[in-house]
């Protein structure tokens, strides 16, 4: 899977990490912890910034993406 820079769903780490209602570093912190949670293609760092996708933040938290409709 690669990360497409068009999905509007794509988000910074410090968001998703307070969408999912987590401290802002939770996703900086995890991806240093447990990097092998993440699906493949679901987190990338683009310079000093991570980029996580809904998909990423549902596979560490167990919880569906709360700002997507099901």
């Amino acid at each position: 899977m690669k990360i497409n820079l068009d999905d509007l769903d794509i988000m910074d780490a410090q968001e998703a990490s307070h969408i999912w209602g987590h401290a802002s570093n939770y996703v900086r912190l995890f991806m240093k912890q447990n990097p092998s949670k993440f699906p493949k293609g679901s987190i990338r760092k683009f310079g000093r910034s991570w980029v996580v996708t809904p998909q990423g933040m549902e596979a560490i938290t167990g919880i569906k993406g709360p700002r997507i409709n099901n």
